[in-house]
């Protein structure tokens, strides 16, 4: 989604240095959560609804070590006992049309499993609920990633608008495209899968603590809250809301009965793929759910991971484009990496797929309908082929492999 930057005028560009330079701005108060209170805030009535990314949350970590055999039976019954698989899938923009493309073919061979945890983050964000519903869901993804232009995406605002702007342009076209996909039938449907102890997480980034938080969104969706159809859609939209490029989503929180409010970013400011915390002792989970054989993770990094050469021009835009690009893949590879890690350490089998280097094809503007259609097919044909699952990340080279 970061090509959508260079899409943007120059103009824009100026009117966003003015900014900086001015300092003046017209958007909405805010009421920003105090630090001394960031350990309290709750979204009412739903304790659950998500947790820091790099920590185990303490309602977790309680049930994990105080609850009985007959507690987890009860509470994951849709899950203990049984082989489990996780679906991470990363951002990437356009790009995630190459992951709707081999879920969709994976489902045609027969082998894909109900995935008893998905994690999104940007475009894996809006592809996750869909993902974790399954395969019926299948025409749905097809049609958000191969007939979505970036006019549905977003509008630019006008130079003197984005004077007083918090974003380069206007994403109310994404918010109606996740509102007319993610219904309240959608949302239904996840509470259900909730109840069984399947798990749906989606990741933002907290723009005023500076770290990545994980939404359980089948909490959310299982809620009595009266604002969880307007929440779900605005962690999703958060997920892929670049900063700068897109306005963040200031999300209403309480603390004792006081309002407050956090905005909320693009969850690929923190990581571009995601299973779960580094500091979850996920033996200790299989262990209390019995899972059966190793728990198998799968990880769908929408985006290409081999160095791509390109001749960079003198100038602001594209030094700074190609830079954030770079950062972006190296970032996605370093995550790649702590998942590979994560696996290891607690007996996981590692599966990755990603975008190939033979894929040549270039989109005419930020989501090109025509460039995300060819991606969706080659995801499809490769999965129907029976896609060639890595087990090692980019780069990494097994002792057994010499």
């Amino acid at each position: 989604m970061i090509k959508i930057l260079y899409t943007l005028s120059s103009r824009l560009i100026v009117a966003l240095v003015m900014v900086i330079g001015v300092g003046c701005t017209t958007t909405a108060a805010r009421n920003p959560l105090p630090l001394e209170l960031t350990k309290n805030a709750v979204i009412p009535g739903v304790p659950e609804a998500r947790f820091w990314g790099d920590d185990w949350p303490k309602f977790s970590l309680e049930r994990f070590e105080d609850y009985t055999q007959t507690d987890f039976e009860r509470d994951f019954n849709g899950i203990y006992n049984q082989p489990h698989s996780y679906l991470a899938i990363s951002g990437g923009g356009a790009n995630g049309a190459f992951g709707a493309g081999l879920l969709s073919g994976w489902t045609q061979t027969g082998t894909r499993p109900e995935f008893t945890m998905v994690t999104g983050i940007s475009t894996g964000a809006l592809t996750a609920p869909f993902a974790f519903l399954g395969s019926e869901y299948d025409d749905q993804l097809k049609t958000v990633y191969t007939t979505t232009s970036t006019s549905m995406i977003a509008k630019k605002r006008n130079p003197f608008a984005t004077l007083f702007a918090d974003s380069m342009v206007d994403t109310t076209p994404l918010r109606e495209l996740i509102a007319r996909y993610i219904t309240t039938d959608v949302i239904d449907a996840v509470a259900k899968e909730h109840k069984t102890g399947r798990r749906l997480f989606i990741g933002t980034a907290n723009l005023d603590a500076g770290r990545s938080v994980i939404w359980n969104m089948g909490a959310i969706a299982a809620s009595d809250y009266p604002r969880k159809v307007e929440l779900f859609h605005d962690v999703l939209q958060a997920s892929s809301a670049i900063p700068v490029a897109f306005p963040p989503v200031v999300i209403p929180v309480e603390v004792k009965g006081q309002s407050y409010d956090e905005m909320h970013v693009d969850g690929g400011t923190g990581s571009q793929v995601f299973v779960y915390p580094a500091a979850v002792d996920w033996r200790l989970v299989t262990e209390k759910l019995k899972v059966q054989g190793a728990p198998r993770v799968y990880v769908i990094r929408n985006s290409f991971l081999d160095p791509d050469y390109s001749g960079v021009k003198r100038g602001i835009l594209p030094i700074g484009i190609r830079t954030i690009d770079s950062l972006i893949r190296t970032q996605g590879i370093g995550d790649l990496y702590q998942i590979y890690t994560l696996c290891k350490r607690d007996d996981n089998e590692f599966n990755l797929a990603y975008i190939p280097s033979i894929f040549t094809e270039k989109p005419s503007e930020g989501f090109d309908p025509a460039y995300m259609t060819r991606l969706f097919d080659l995801g499809y044909q490769m999965a129907v082929a029976g896609y060639p699952w890595q087990n090692v990340p980019p780069g990494f080279r097994t002792t057994a492999s010499r």
